[in-house]
């Protein structure tokens, strides 16, 4: 098995006992697809499970930095990663400019 990739299982029985997943570029991406997601206000808060009000710059905060990570990785990124980048960057900038206040008008 290759280092890049652990056993499913052996994922299972860590998050079974408590522990994090290992981290990995994707996984991180994700994470921070995430935070933008509910700083627009279109996920629940994990401790609370409801929609926060939308913090735009916190999302756009984000946003930026995931284009930051795209173009100071870029040229080291697998077709996975770099696809991952692509679509993730383009969703987040669709919701957020659908989540303008004016965009509904």
């Amino acid at each position: 098995m290759s280092k890049d990739r652990q056993d499913p299982q052996t994922e299972s029985a860590r998050e079974a006992a408590g522990e994090l997943p290992r981290i990995d570029l994707s996984t991180f991406v994700l994470s921070l697809s995430t935070s933008a997601l509910y700083n627009l206000g279109l996920v629940e808060s994990p401790d609370v499970g409801l929609v926060e009000e939308p913090n735009r710059a916190l999302a756009k905060q984000t946003i930026d930095t995931l284009e930051m990570l795209r173009e100071k990785t870029r040229g080291n990124l697998d077709e996975t990663e770099t696809r991952l980048f692509d679509s993730l960057l383009y969703e987040l900038r669709m919701r957020f400019v659908s989540s303008e206040p004016d965009a509904g008008r």
